[in-house]
Parts: C-alpha cells; sequence; structure tokens
C-alpha cells in the first residue's frame, strides 16, 4: 500500500489506520492496570466502555477498507447540485401544498424566533445573575478592562480567579468602557453570537445547495433549539465559542467548494493556494482561547486537513500548535503559573457517566429529525460520497459532548452538536432533493411533501415560549399548554428559558440592599451584588470547590476571616463553596431571610 503524504487519503487508507488506531488504544487501555506492578488486575466499568469503544471504532474501519485504494479519496468532492436532470413540476395540487407547508415551517421557527429575541431583550434589562457564574464572567471583563489579569492566587483575598480563556472577556472590554459594568454587554455579545452563527449555518447550506428555503430553515432550527434559547443571551463564553467553531468549519469547507471546477478528471488531486487554510486557523485560534472546549474542532479541522494530505494538516497543525503555545506560555509567564492552576487543573472534575447518558438522550429527543438526519448525511459520506469538514465536525462534537458528565456541565456541551447538526441535516436535504431530479414521480412528490413535514415535526419538538402576557397568554392557552407555570418547556424541568420579570428585579434589589448596607466586604455566591455595590468580589466559589477537590487549595485564610467575622453579610445560593468553608460559614453566620429570585432561594446570613 503506497501512501502519499501530499495526496488525499484514500478510503482504504482510512480504514487501516483507524483498525490501528483502535486497536492501540484498546491495547494502551487494557495495559494500564498491568503496568501497575504488585497489584492485582482489575478492569473496572470505564476501563471496560474504553475497550469497548475503542475495539468498536476498529470494526468501523475495517469496514472502510473494502470500499477502494485508487478510486475512493475521502477528501475529494463533485458538486452536490451539479449533474441530474431537472426536476420533474409537480402537479399543481401538490405544488400548492409543499408550498404551503413550507411557509407553515418557515412562520414556525420565524416565530421562535421572534420567542428567543422575547427572552434576550427580558434578559438584557434584568441587572442581575440570570445564570449562575454570569457575575463572574462580567467581573473577568471588569479587570480585564483596568488592565488586570483575573488569573489570580486562590489563597490569597479575594480568593478570586477565573476558569476560563480570555477572549470573550476581552470583546465585553471595550462595552464596559463606554457604558460601565453591566450585564446586559455581554449578553449582546453571546446574542448577537447566535445570529452570527445561524446566518453561517444558513450560508453554508445555501452554498453547497443553492436552496434557500432550506437554508433559512437549518440556520433558523438553531435559534429554535431549547438549548441555543436558554443560554444564548447570557453574559457566557461557551456560545460564542460556538460562533467561532461554525466559521472556522465553513471557511474551511469553503476550500472544497471554491474548487468544484478545478478538479482533476481523476478526480484525485486538488490544486489550493497553500494559504487557504489561515483563515479557518484563525477562527479556531480564537475559539480555542474563548473557551477550551473548542479542543474537539480544532481536531476535527486537522483531521480534514490530514484527510486532504498528512503533509499540509502537519504544516498547518504545527503552525497552530506554535502560535497557540506561544499565547499559552506568554499568559502563563505574566499571571506566575496562575494561567495553567486555574484554567487547566482546577477543570479537572469528577465525572458521572449517568449524567452525560441522560443528556445524550435528551438531545437526540429534542432534535431528533435534525440527528437523523446528520447521521444519515455522515453515513452517506463516508461509504458512498466523500468526508466534508461538515460530518467530520458532526462526528467530534457529538463525541464531545460525553464531556457534559463532567461535574458543572449541562446541556451547554451539546450545542456545538446542535449547531453541527443543523448544517448536516441541511445538506442532507438539499442532496435528497437533487436527487429526487431523477425519481419516478410518485417518489418525488412524497419527498416534496415529507420535507416540509420533517421540519414541521422538529418545530413541535422543541416547543418552548412564555404562557403569560397578552401574547403568549392566549398563544399557550390555544396550544393547550399547563397554566400552572409562567413558562413552558418540552425539555421539562429547566433553570432557564423563563424571562425574569420586575418580581425578580425587585427580589435582586432587595439582597443588593443587604449587601450595601453591611460593613466591610461581603461573602456572595453570585458577584452581582458586590459589583453593583461597590465592593470587592470575593470567591469564585466553583473554582475553588474544584481546586479544594483536587487538592490544590487550602481555605485556611478564607475561612479564618469567616471565623473573625470581617465579612458584613454572606449571600448563599447553591451553597458550592468547600465543605470546610460552609461549615464556618454556619459556626460564625446566622441566617436572617430568603429571598426567591428566578426560582432560587438566596439566603442572607450576618455574624452571630
Amino acid at each position: 500500500m503506497r501512501f502519499d503524504t501530499n495526496a488525499p487519503l484514500t478510503k482504504q487508507t482510512l480504514g487501516w489506520l483507524i483498525v490501528a488506531l483502535g486497536l492501540a488504544a484498546a491495547m494502551a487501555v487494557a495495559g494500564i492496570d498491568l503496568a501497575r506492578a504488585g497489584r492485582d488486575v482489575n478492569f473496572g466499568p470505564a476501563q471496560r466502555a474504553a475497550v469497548a469503544g475503542a475495539l468498536l471504532l476498529a470494526g468501523f474501519g475495517a469496514t472502510l477498507i473494502p470500499l477502494g485504494g485508487d478510486a475512493s479519496p475521502v477528501a475529494t468532492r463533485t458538486s452536490p447540485i451539479a449533474g441530474g436532470s431537472p426536476a420533474s413540476p409537480l402537479p399543481p395540487a401538490l405544488l400548492f401544498v409543499t408550498r404551503a407547508l413550507f411557509v407553515l415551517a418557515l412562520v414556525v421557527f420565524v416565530a421562535y424566533l421572534l420567542i428567543y429575541i422575547h427572552y434576550a431583550v427580558a434578559l438584557f434589562r434584568f441587572p442581575f445573575d440570570y445564570d449562575q457564574g454570569e457575575g463572574f464572567e462580567l467581573n473577568d471583563s471588569i479587570l480585564f478592562a483596568r488592565g488586570e489579569w483575573p488569573y489570580r492566587d486562590n489563597q490569597v483575598y479575594p480568593f478570586y480567579a477565573s476558569n476560563y480563556p480570555p477572549l470573550f472577556h476581552l470583546m465585553a472590554v471595550p462595552l464596559i468602557w463606554l457604558f460601565g459594568p453591566a450585564y446586559w454587554t455581554g449578553r449582546l455579545l453571546s446574542f448577537l453570537a447566535t445570529l452570527v452563527t445561524a446566518a453561517a449555518i444558513g450560508y453554508a447550506v445555501w452554498r453547497e445547495t443553492r436552496r434557500s428555503t432550506i437554508s433559512l430553515l437549518s440556520g433558523l432550527a438553531y435559534l429554535a433549539s431549547n438549548y441555543v434559547y436558554h443560554i444564548g443571551p447570557l453574559f457566557r463564553q461557551h456560545i460564542t465559542m460556538v460562533m467561532f467553531e461554525t466559521l472556522a468549519i465553513v471557511t474551511l469547507a469553503s476550500m472544497d467548494s471554491e474548487t468544484d471546477n478545478r478538479i482533476d478528471p481523476d478526480r484525485h488531486k486538488i490544486r489550493l493556494p497553500v494559504a487557504r487554510p489561515l483563515t479557518p486557523l484563525i477562527f479556531l485560534l480564537l475559539a480555542g482561547y474563548t473557551k477550551q472546549l473548542a479542543i474537539a474542532t480544532v481536531a476535527a479541522a486537522l483531521v480534514f486537513l490530514f484527510l486532504r494530505g498528512p503533509k499540509r494538516a502537519l504544516t498547518a497543525g504545527l503552525g497552530f500548535a506554535a502560535v497557540a503555545g506561544a499565547i499559552f506560555l506568554a499568559i502563563n509567564r505574566a499571571t506566575a503559573g496562575q494561567w495553567w492552576v486555574n484554567i487547566i487543573l482546577a477543570n479537572v472534575n469528577e465525572y458521572k457517566s449517568s449524567q452525560a447518558i441522560e443528556l445524550y438522550r435528551q438531545w437526540f429527543s429534542l432534535h431528533f429529525a435534525l440527528v437523523a438526519l446528520a447521521v444519515c448525511w455522515l453515513a452517506y459520506e463516508i461509504y458512498w460520497s466523500r468526508l466534508s469538514a461538515y460530518s467530520i465536525w458532526f462526528a467530534f462534537a457529538v463525541a464531545t459532548a460525553a464531556l457534559s458528565g463532567k461535574w458543572g456541565a449541562g446541556e451547554s456541551y451539546f450545542t456545538t452538536a446542535v449547531a453541527a447538526a443543523c448544517l448536516c441535516s441541511g445538506l442532507a436535504i438539499g442532496t435528497l432533493m437533487d436527487a429526487s431530479a431523477k425519481w419516478g414521480p410518485r417518489r418525488a412528490a412524497a419527498l416534496a411533501v415529507l420535507i416540509p413535514v420533517i421540519y414541521l415535526a422538529q418545530g413541535a419538538r422543541l416547543l418552548h415560549l412564555p404562557t403569560a402576557g397578552l401574547v403568549f397568554g392566549p398563544l399557550a392557552r390555544a396550544l393547550g399548554l399547563p397554566a400552572d407555570s409562567t413558562y413552558y418547556d418540552s425539555q421539562g424541568y429547566t433553570q432557564l428559558g423563563r424571562p425574569p420579570d420586575a418580581a425578580d428585579i425587585a427580589a435582586g434589589e432587595r439582597i443588593l440592599s443587604y449587601v450595601r448596607k453591611s460593613p466591610g466586604p461581603a461573602l456572595t455566591e453570585e458577584a452581582a451584588f458586590p459589583i453593583h455595590a461597590g465592593k470587592d468580589v470575593v470567591t469564585n466559589p466553583t473554582q475553588l470547590l474544584n481546586l479544594y477537590k483536587n487538592g490544590l487549595y487550602d481555605p485556611t485564610s478564607l475561612m479564618n476571616m469567616i471565623g473573625n467575622k470581617e465579612f458584613g453579610v454572606v449571600v448563599l445560593r447553591a451553597q458550592f463553596y468547600p465543605p470546610p468553608v460552609l461549615g464556618a460559614i454556619g459556626a460564625a453566620y446566622e441566617p436572617v431571610d430568603d429571598i426567591q429570585m428566578n426560582g432560587f432561594t438566596y439566603r442572607i446570613l450576618i455574624p452571630r
């Protein structure tokens, strides 16, 4: 088997590589216990699952080997809209029904967009934490606006450090300089990021299929997702990472689109400018320095480049690693090593496979049509076409969502997979519509009706909306939704999604009044209250808890301040502090008030 480092890999070569990788991984995992001298060999559930997964990977690779050596390159392409005969016109009555169904589908997804905008505007007006951790993102941006690093020694007052990369916070800095430390600044950035992502998805589908309605529905489907709706307008960095990931993959895939007419007759070689991968690599760098989870999309992009030509992938990968590594080392040096402690070590959390499995189940249940189509598209490219950047990205995004089993993780870990599913499902439908040009009239007519029905079924599964107000109240009653809550979500119970109202703002002001009138610093689980009161933001509770669990944090200094009653007030919501800190609070402080805000109880404590 000849291996050319400049030519795209064939499916046969890829199959052998995957088999070798799977077997090597299985042997490596199986050898973990064998390498532990003096201990009994004991395969735990995680190891058994890892070995089984590695063997399944090898088995999958074996299915690619028979697909061809010289005639089945995995990274070349033909235009998805080229070839074939024009579709036979549908009968007028059926054409009317099809168009009506497409219009209805567009109405449904545009309605979800309007609901999303309503929710976003409500969050823009809300001056306190809506999601746990938003205030710490704001505080990071404030520190950057002052020219200070948020990567600090957690042992020293104010016992605060960030556990996320800096880019999103730096993006908020100009708005903070202009308008002050307001929550709407970061929430607006996140909201705009979701619109850019949806536009990129729609553009990619249109570029590959030239079907405007399908591209529009694909982009709107991303904004209609319950997950994107929940976290899209929050002062959190995750959704901006997804934006950069999507832009990276769309620009990377454009290298194929722009060379459709430059493919050699044997479809083996694609002539590309050497500098073409620079733009997607820049977007990948931006994604990685927005949130660490983008490493999966980086891997997907490098795999795609590897399939196009190993030499090109090696060059791009080494260049990317050099730049990313240089930035990493520079920040670590500037922060005296606290960057490494807080970004890497503090994010090593306990893992629950049951949590990940439940989130996978929920993700598929909510997005069943999009996911099923994307999976079919992936299988089609593997066995009958070529692997594109889109399908590789989808596979990596779905696999990386397994990290949702970490403590502190959740549905946000699936938003990249949602974006990839929306894009790949649009490509699948576009390809089916092109293929139907060669079908018989009955099959073509059935597909024409089925496609908008699929989108309508998907829209029905994503149902979420407020159930109170002049507009949403009657709509909720017309849909027969329960009236025992002001928000309905087909996902079931969710901490996010209900637009905050005047009662929530009033509750926040009550909590803030305790912080403002208390002497000295305040110890609060959310940063909004000390920020608005002009006091130091003391501690990032989950950060301290993660470090404490990993043996990297000694709470003695903080406990001494608590024991000396140096904090005028303590505000608890989720009690995420390390257990010794919670014990010290209970010994030195007593509760005086419980205040409900956003469905959560905030406990106010003062010195005993």
